[in-house]
C-alpha cells in the first residue's frame, strides 16, 4: 500500500468525489462492477465486460421496478434497447446477462455498451487529474503511468488496476460495495421521492418470500368462516386450494407482502395480470369489500393473529374496527391505495387492459 495512508481515509474521500456530476448513476454501477471483477481475481479487465456488468447490475431496477435515474440518464433507454436486441427476459440471472452481452456480436448491442465508454472510465478518474479534467485522451495517457496513484489505468480496451490499490480494494470490497450501494440508494431516492423501499429495488433479491403464510393463516380462515369468496377480476367463486394470492398493487412497486395488499384471485387471471395495475375506479370497491370482510372476520375469530398488525398502517387502532362506519373505513383504505396506484402509473407501470 505504498503512498496510500495507513488510516485509509484518503481513498474513501477520493471515491466520494468520483460519484459527483451528471453521470453519477453510471459511476456507481461502474465502480461496483470493478469491485465485483476484482473479487473474482481480475486485475486487468476488459471494458466490454465492465459495461456488460453495469447493465446487468441495473437490469432488475430498470426492468422490474421501473425506477428512474433522472431525465438525462440514458441507462433506461440502453437497457430497454438491449432487451429487444438480445431477446433477454426482465428476470434473467445476472451472470447470464453478462455472458450474453460480453459474447454478443450484434452491432447495435456493442454500440449501446460502448456509449458508456465516453461517459465513465476517464470521468471516474477526474479526482486524480483535476488539472486535465474532462480531457479523455490526456487522462488515458497519464493513467498509463498510474500518475498521482490513480486507482487504475485505462485505454481503449481495458482497465488495469493499480497494483498499489489491489490489496486495499480486495480487503475492503464488501465495505466499498456497501458504500457505493448507500450512495446509489440516496441518488435514486432523490429522483423517485414517492416510491417506497428504494433500498430493496437496486438489485435483484435472491428469492421472493413465500405467500403460504398469508394463504394458510389468513385467507383460508376467512373462507372457512364465510364460505367461498368472489374473485374481484373474474367474478369466479374461490374456495380453499382454488385460488392464488394476488398483490392488488404490484409487488414490483410496493416491494412487500403486507396483508392489506393481498387478496385471493383466480389462478389463471393472476398469472396473466403479472405486474399490471388495477384500474382504481373499476376494482377498488370490490377490493375493499373483500378486505373489509377479511379484516373483520379474522379480527373477530382470531384477534391475536399477527397478520392483523399489517393493517396498523391503515387503521392504527384496530379496536375501533367495529365502531367505525363502512365509509370511514373505506376512505382509510382509499387514502392508502389510491396514491400508490397513481405513483406507480407515473413511474411506468401499465394498467390492466
Amino acid at each position: 500500500m505504498n503512498n496510500l495512508p495507513a488510516d485509509k481515509t484518503l481513498p474513501i474521500h477520493i471515491l466520494s468525489s468520483c460519484f459527483k456530476n451528471t453521470v453519477a448513476t453510471y459511476k456507481f454501477y461502474w465502480f461496483f462492477s470493478i469491485i465485483e471483477s476484482i473479487e473474482k481475481g481480475n486485475h486487468i479487465i476488459d471494458k466490454q465486460s465492465l459495461f456488460a456488468r453495469m447493465v446487468a447490475n441495473a437490469w432488475y431496477t430498470v426492468n422490474y421496478f421501473n425506477l428512474s435515474f433522472g431525465v438525462q440518464d440514458q441507462f433506461q433507454n440502453a437497457i430497454k434497447l438491449i432487451i429487444k436486441l438480445e431477446g433477454l427476459g426482465i428476470d434473467e440471472k445476472k451472470d447470464k446477462i453478462v455472458q450474453k452481452l460480453v459474447s454478443s456480436d450484434i452491432k447495435e448491442t456493442i454500440k449501446t455498451l460502448r456509449h458508456f465508454d465516453g461517459e465513465v472510465p476517464y470521468r471516474f478518474l477526474s479526482p486524480w487529474f483535476s488539472s486535465i479534467k474532462g480531457n479523455k485522451q490526456d487522462i488515458y495517457k497519464s493513467s498509463q503511468l498510474f500518475a498521482n496513484d490513480c486507482i487504475y489505468a485505462v485505454d481503449e480496451h481495458s482497465v488495469i488496476i493499480n497494483p498499489k490499490w489491489i490489496t486495499y480494494l480486495t480487503e475492503n470490497s464488501g465495505i466499498l460495495k456497501a458504500f457505493c450501494y448507500w450512495h446509489l440508494c440516496l441518488y435514486v431516492q432523490k429522483r423517485n421521492p414517492n416510491v417506497p423501499d428504494i433500498a430493496n429495488k437496486l438489485f435483484k433479491p435472491p428469492h421472493r418470500n413465500s405467500l403460504l403464510k398469508p394463504r394458510k393463516e389468513f385467507w383460508d380462515i376467512v373462507i372457512e368462516r364465510t364460505g367461498p369468496v368472489k374473485c374481484i377480476y373474474t367474478k369466479n367463486l374461490l374456495n380453499i386450494n382454488e385460488y392464488a394470492i394476488d398483490h392488488f398493487v404490484p409487488f414490483a412497486f410496493v416491494s412487500h407482502d403486507l396483508i392489506w395488499n393481498l387478496i385471493p384471485a383466480d389462478k389463471g387471471f393472476n398469472c396473466s395480470k403479472s405486474d399490471k395495475l388495477p384500474v382504481f375506479d373499476k376494482y377498488f370497491d370490490d377490493y375493499f369489500d373483500l378486505q373489509e370482510l377479511a379484516l373483520k372476520t379474522v379480527f373477530s375469530h382470531s384477534p391475536k393473529n399477527k397478520l392483523l398488525q399489517d393493517y396498523l398502517t391503515i387503521l392504527p387502532d384496530l379496536s375501533l374496527l367495529n365502531t367505525l362506519n363502512k365509509e370511514d373505513l373505506k376512505d382509510k383504505f382509499k387514502d392508502n391505495i389510491h396514491p400508490l396506484i397513481t405513483i406507480a402509473a407515473n413511474n411506468g407501470f401499465h394498467y390492466m387492459l
